[in-house]
């Protein structure tokens, strides 16, 4: 193993689905006796108080999308600011690497590492590169993938790309210990619906329709447990008592959902990184939903690679209807087999070391300069 004890400044900023791969690496590379540093956006500091790192710096960061040229021209000021703030903190931590996870709260630390030739490493969570690293991928010494092809890299990009998965976090790797636990003949199925504050709202309005459509006696031997929006929590609720759904769990937020995963039977979500990526680890069946209206399309991107090797149904949200829902779960029922194939299908792509193989990569680069 490289012996490497200089600091190495991580990126990662705007979402938890950025923040929490960073966490895995830095308890990774912590473990190597390398110092962390993490450069990140006041968006997130409510859920990095936890994050391992001897040192957090807070820089200036906006998004310039939308339609309204004010607030995208204002965006661009705030990043202008941001890469001010964030050269004086490179030059000041002196890392040896930097390491950025995209969204554009990455982009001025990493560029401004880039201009101050300091090596940096890009890792790209999803099956199509996200703007903010496709701006940065030109200056990138290594470009780290989640997925085993990645659209999108631009043709200028010369980096080396190397497949290290999407680094885990704790929960996901114990829950991944679990299991597969096979439906019985007549036995309960177990079905986990999620999907964050966007999933959660055609979640709550399709899914309790499409239970509502399945013969009483299938009903009867289903156990479900759904994240629902706060505002929809009491209505859903009242929706499948009134159907005479026994075995319900319903609420805005499940703290431990990699144990409710790995608990389940089927899952019903969207496809964000994360979540496929903790699909594949875990090994669990699912039937996918990605956010529509996105410009790259990840979410889409991200579910084809479980559906192309049958561990999962990607469907569209428009063809996401009840009858769909209600048709795809009587075929589970009749006949559970293709849930455990599926679920085989699932762990075959799952990486759970990701996180050991992205710090591998960073030690490298660094020890390089």
């Amino acid at each position: 193993m490289t012996v490497f004890t200089p600091t190495v400044l991580l990126c990662a900023g705007g979402t938890g689905g950025h923040l929490f791969p960073a966490e895995s690496l830095a308890h990774a590379l912590r473990g190597r006796g390398v110092r962390v540093a993490l450069a990140t956006d006041a968006r997130v500091d409510a859920i990095a108080g936890d994050f391992p790192a001897s040192e957090m710096v807070t820089i200036p960061s906006a998004t310039p999308s939308g339609r309204n040229l004010i607030r995208r021209g204002l965006a661009v000021l705030t990043l202008g600011k941001g890469f001010g703030a964030a050269a004086r903190e490179v030059r000041r931590l002196n890392p040896a690497a930097v390491v950025g996870f995209g969204g554009y709260p990455t982009v001025p630390p990493v560029l401004a590492a880039q201009i101050l030739r300091v090596p940096a490493i890009l890792h790209e969570q999803n099956a199509v590169m996200g703007r903010a690293n496709a701006f940065l991928a030109r200056g990138a010494r290594v470009i780290a993938t989640g997925f085993p092809d990645v659209r999108g890299v631009p043709d200028k990009a010369r980096a080396p790309r190397i497949h290290t998965g999407n680094p885990l976090r704790p929960a996901v790797i114990e829950a991944a210990k679990t299991p597969y636990p096979a439906l019985p003949e007549g036995g309960t199925l177990r079905l986990l619906v999620f999907g964050g504050s966007q999933g959660a709202r055609v979640m709550g309005e399709v899914v309790p329709e499409a239970l509502a459509r399945l013969p009483g006696d299938l009903r009867a031997r289903l156990h479900l447990t759904q994240q629902v929006r706060p505002e929809d929590l009491t209505a859903v609720q009242n929706r499948y008592l009134a159907m005479g759904l026994a075995g319900i769990e319903a609420a805005p937020f499940f703290k431990d959902l990699p144990g409710r995963m790995a608990a389940s039977h089927l899952v019903v979500s969207r496809s964000g990184a994360s979540t496929v990526s903790e699909l594949a680890a875990i090994g669990r069946p699912a039937i996918l939903v990605p956010l529509p209206g996105a410009l790259d399309q990840d979410q889409a991107a991200n579910a084809a690679t479980l559906e192309a090797i049958g561990a999962a149904l990607a469907l569209k949200q428009t063809a996401f209807t009840p009858d769909r829902l209600a048709a795809d779960l009587v075929e589970m029922f009749e006949r559970p087999e293709k849930l455990t194939a599926a679920a085989d299908a699932a762990r075959s792509a799952g990486i759970h070391d990701a996180a050991e193989r992205l710090a591998e990569v960073v030690v490298r680069t660094a020890a390089r300069t």
